[in-house]
């Protein structure tokens, strides 16, 4: 793996996951059941092409619909189709300590690479909830934890002061970042070693630029050459190739990020392309609607890679 993006204490750092990974949606059957041969096709195909890591049983793979047994199943079909080639991430957030805490070892004993801890959605606590919230988790196990930071679902932001104390817990290492506060994220980046990744597609190009170390994507599902030969551009200091290819990924990111929910999209895409047998998603998520379906097709016929992405 070449030389990190983030400039941390003045020298480069590894990224720890790597650079380029998926949310990675979690394939069902028509239905509704847990599709595993697909689940770990869809994972082989990703890692064929490009990706350093997916993130298993995440927002965009619909965990808050499975249950405990259906999450650490799809763990291990996971990492037994790649976890020798990739480093596998585990959703494990809830709103409830005592619940990610029992999601958090379940996923450890799958022997996952790391976890990732959302900021509990709904109850929204306090700073000092969320300092405790996170250090109970990472003080309860050895794989290590990334912070995911997304207050338009959660609520509530991670204040950079929080993020300074809970830097200081070795086993808190990187932070999905779905906040796009750049200023709060310079400065969380300017006094800890904490790795930051993009959690907005949209924003690649801007992350990497002020100190990613990478993505963490949703589109990355359906474009993942481009994603891919897009960081590999930042980190050549070829700005020019950089914005060029922002800019051509731009209507596939609309397509999959604005229309519906990003794996109501992402999966309705991967069935045009061949990937996945059924778009099947759960409630309270449905299938697009035709107006839908229409919008996001008018999108990908934008992009200079439509022929492959609407078959």
């Amino acid at each position: 793996m070449s030389e990190s993006l983030n400039h941390t204490k003045g020298t480069f750092v590894e990224p720890i996951f790597g650079r380029m990974l998926t949310a990675m949606v979690t394939p069902f059957s028509a239905d509704g059941s847990v599709d595993e041969e697909k689940t770990a096709q869809l994972a082989q195909y990703l890692v064929d092409n490009g990706h350093d890591g997916l993130v298993v049983c995440g927002t965009t793979g619909e965990y808050s619909t499975m249950t405990d047994e259906e999450n650490e199943r799809v763990f291990r079909i996971v990492k037994d189709a790649v976890g020798q080639r990739t480093t596998i991430i585990a959703g494990v957030g809830s709103n409830d300590t005592a619940h990610t805490l029992h999601l958090a070892q379940r996923a450890e004993a799958v022997g996952v690479d790391g976890l990732l801890v959302v900021t509990p959605y709904y109850n929204k606590p306090t700073q000092s909830g969320l300092l405790g919230h996170f250090t109970a988790i990472a003080d309860a196990v050895h794989t290590p934890v990334m912070l995911y930071d997304i207050p338009g679902r959660a609520g509530i932001p991670i204040a950079p002061a929080t993020y300074q104390k809970l830097a200081q817990h070795e086993n808190i290492v990187a932070v999905k970042d779905a906040k796009a506060d750049f200023s709060a994220a310079t400065e969380v980046m300017a006094t800890t070693d904490l790795q930051f990744y993009s959690g907005d597609d949209g924003l690649t190009l801007p992350w990497l630029a002020m100190g990613a170390v990478g993505l963490i994507g949703v589109t990355t599902h359906i474009a993942p050459q481009l994603f891919r030969t897009l960081i590999d551009a930042v980190v050549a200091e070829d700005l020019s190739q950089a914005q060029q290819l922002h800019r051509e990924l731009t209507p596939i990111v609309t397509a999959t990020m604005s229309c519906v929910p990003g794996c109501v999209a992402a999966k309705k895409i991967l069935t045009w392309q061949g990937l996945l047998d059924s778009p099947t998603v759960r409630l309270p998520h449905v299938e697009p609607t035709q107006a839908e379906e229409t919008l996001i097709r008018s999108y990908l016929e934008q992009s200079s890679i439509a022929s492959t992405l609407i078959r």
